[in-house]
This record gives structure tokens, C-alpha cells and sequence, in this order.
């Protein structure tokens, strides 16, 4: 299930290389520095459910909105949906 994960990932990073623009590419590699360490993390742990990639996407949020000013943190919360709604397509697929 994690390489699923890492497939989506790639084809968001890809979408968004083409046609996303500064703050776009900004979030996305922002965003995926996080998933890395997350689906690093939920291997270690031998967990490979959504909900999983879920809850500790939102532990990372977390911090990302004490690192981040707001904007910025907007701009990464919007590439997560964004994110998100790939994943669950590409599960669902």
C-alpha cells in the first residue's frame, strides 16, 4: 500500500512541476519532504492504512503551521487537500 502512496505522490509532484506555479511548487516540496518522512515512518512501523497516512499527516501539519506564517501554511494546507484527493482517487481506482 505505501509504494501506492509513493505512485500518487509522484504523479501529484509531476502535475504540479508542469503547471503549478511558485507557491505551488513552494507547498509541493514543502509537502513532500513530510510524506517521506511519514511513509518512512509508517514502514518502520509496518502500518500502511489511510487512516494512518491520515493521522500523522495531520501530526506533521501540526508542526508545519508553527514553522510556516500563515500564508505559507495556507499554501501548504491547500497542496495537502489537493494531495489527499489524489491519494484517495488513486486508491479508489
Amino acid at each position: 500500500m505505501l509504494e501506492r502512496y509513493e505512485e500518487a505522490l509522484e504523479q501529484w509532484i509531476e502535475s504540479v512541476v508542469s503547471h503549478g506555479d511558485d507557491d505551488a511548487l513552494f507547498a509541493c516540496g514543502y509537502l513532500q519532504g513530510h510524506v517521506a518522512v511519514v511513509l518512512s515512518q509508517l514502514e518502520e512501523l509496518g502500518e500502511s492504512s489511510f487512516d494512518a497516512l491520515e493521522n500523522k499527516m495531520t501530526e506533521c501539519l501540526a508542526l508545519a503551521r508553527e514553522e510556516l506564517n500563515d500564508d505559507d501554511f495556507a499554501l501548504v494546507e491547500t497542496a495537502w487537500s489537493q494531495l489527499h484527493t489524489q491519494i484517495a482517487s488513486f486508491l479508489a481506482a
